[in-house]
């Protein structure tokens, strides 16, 4: 026990973050209230008695503990998820939002929450890849707002694949198991845990990640998003952030939904 709360302790200076940052600050934050769009199992979703769930969630609560503030959540479709933040209706973003150069000019990002890449699902034995030759002619599904629905429509729309949009990514999978789209695009991690690990995914796999982007529209790991002039929230949310990997909450949390690590450290100690 000794060496887990030595390490912990180095780890925490290392980050620079011996001492909470809001402790000598004259405003005091009591609560922290974040947007999520809970459509997207494992990440985050709505339990059948209506309670929000999910690894986000989880970890929103967390960091929550750690600045000793009240966590409250509020359900908004992704697509509108920026315009709320930027209108007051919640203080940050906490729903698998991946940083992009676009997103970056409008809202301030935390540290890396974790990463992933962006897959395709399909119809096992369909023989689909992310390609524009193998889904010329074909529908495929996204949910709106998301880097999934700007690369599909960047790369494969203009190209001769139908591209629907849906208010929530439970709506694709609605749609795909119905036969009115030929595949789905979304992250890899919610595809397998959220859909194909689950009896409704049983007859669909993952046919690829995409990975041609020029445009780098698919942009790099997913983070918190804070308004921009909301320079002290954000300092604190990323020292509960190093916080929860020095203490090894994070690890304890990500057991709990995933058998594999979904953070980049190398990538995280890289970021600006």
């Amino acid at each position: 026990m000794k060496k887990i709360l030595a390490l912990g302790a180095a780890a925490l200076c290392a980050f620079g973050i011996a001492a909470a940052p809001h402790a000598a600050q004259a405003k005091q934050l009591t609560q922290i209230t974040f947007g999520v769009d809970a459509t997207y199992p494992p990440f985050e979703s709505l339990s059948p008695s209506g309670k929000f769930v999910g690894f986000d969630v989880d970890l929103g609560r967390a960091i929550c503990a750690e600045l000793k503030v009240k966590c409250v959540f509020v359900n908004q479709s992704f697509d509108g998820i920026i315009p709320a933040l930027q209108a007051r209706k919640f203080d940050a973003i906490l729903s698998s939002m991946t940083v992009t150069p676009d997103r970056a000019k409008v809202v301030d990002f935390s540290s890396e929450m974790f990463d992933e890449p962006t897959s395709l699902v399909a119809k096992k034995g369909s023989g689909l890849t992310p390609t524009v030759a193998s889904l010329k002619g074909k529908t495929v599904g996204v949910e709106a707002g998301t880097i999934q629905e700007t690369y599909a429509k960047t790369y494969w729309q203009p190209n001769g694949v139908k591209v629907v949009s849906y208010q929530g990514q439970d709506q694709v999978y609605a749609d795909l198991l119905s036969g009115r789209l030929d595949a789905s695009l979304q992250d890899s991690v919610e595809a397998d845990y959220g859909f194909l690990k689950t009896p409704k995914g049983a007859d669909y796999a993952l046919a690829g990640n995409a990975t041609y982007d020029p445009q780098d529209v698919l942009g790099s790991y997913i983070a918190i998003g804070v308004r921009k002039d909301e320079p002290a929230l954000l300092k604190k949310i990323d020292w509960a952030i190093a916080k929860l990997h020095a203490n090894g909450q994070y690890n304890k949390i990500q057991a709990k939904y995933f058998n594999f690590s979904i953070y980049n450290a190398e990538a995280a100690k890289q970021a600006p």
